[in-house]
């Protein structure tokens, strides 16, 4: 346990479950907003930094918020008022995004995601950007009912493409995991769980015969969130909360 921590503390005890060394060329993970020095009272926990998100961590004393999402993520030349990097700084409020380290790192986003889907055997069976990538083999299911499955277990509207074979085991990527379908057809899974598919990545998944579920990218990362503030909470002598957020997106029938 530490007394006091910083806000560098902290940033050192992600940097340790999830280097931000590993994270994509293309990310921007790591302290975005803030003081290293700072003082840190009490830490929020988020899957997206919006503007809600900082005046909630506002009003509750929140001074560090640990998000997945970067709050900084291409160039931009301007931070106008209502900004979410504006009002942190207004609100002389940190800010420690773990993007794609934390979809890399073990016990990080996938494997939240496994837990949360019940596969119990998930590990990694890739390297490079694909590491991220998790496999499990499950008992033998259908489409159908792994889609079922998955609605339930993340609360989530789903959408599948249906291959038509039986199911013995199974690929999972949080977020947007299009590009690494070829990847989890080359493992031998035959079905593949993730945030975010297109309609031509959905006809890709017919052709090459694997089952393809789409079940949100809110969905699929935000199972996180509970364990690195429990993570948080364990490791530092300052309260973690989860800041409450729902997805932004609805489903209609």
């Amino acid at each position: 346990m530490q007394c006091k921590p910083t806000v560098k503390d902290i940033y050192d005890y992600i940097n340790s479950i999830a280097p931000f060394d590993r994270q994509c060329e293309w990310d921007n993970s790591g302290l975005l907003v803030g003081n290293p020095d700072a003082s840190v009272k009490k830490i929020g926990v988020v899957l997206d930094i919006t503007s809600d998100a900082v005046k909630y961590a506002a009003e509750s004393g929140i001074d560090l918020i640990v998000s997945h999402h970067p709050v900084i993520f291409r160039a931009a030349k301007r931070f106008l008022d209502g900004d979410p990097a504006f009002l942190l700084a207004q609100n002389g409020i940190s800010a420690i995004c773990a993007h794609t380290s934390l979809d890399i790192a073990n016990g990080g986003v996938n494997d939240a995601l496994a837990e949360a889907l019940g596969f119990e055997n998930a590990a990694s069976f890739c390297e490079g950007e694909a590491e991220m990538l998790r496999a499990a083999d499950i008992n033998e299911t259908d489409g159908e009912s792994l889609a079922k499955l998955v609605a339930e277990k993340l609360s989530a509207g789903v959408r599948i493409a249906d291959c038509g074979k039986r199911i013995k085991r199974v690929a999972l990527c949080g977020g947007s995991g299009g590009d690494f379908i070829e990847y989890a057809t080359s493992a031998g899974c035959d079905a593949y769980i993730t945030g975010d598919l297109s309609h031509h990545d959905f006809l890709k998944g017919i052709e090459c015969g694997i089952t393809l579920i789409a079940a949100g990218h809110f969905e699929t990362e935000n199972p996180v969130v509970a364990v690195l503030c429990k993570k948080l909470n364990e490791s530092f002598d300052c309260e973690a909360v989860i800041i409450p957020q729902a997805s932004p997106v609805k489903y209609y029938f």
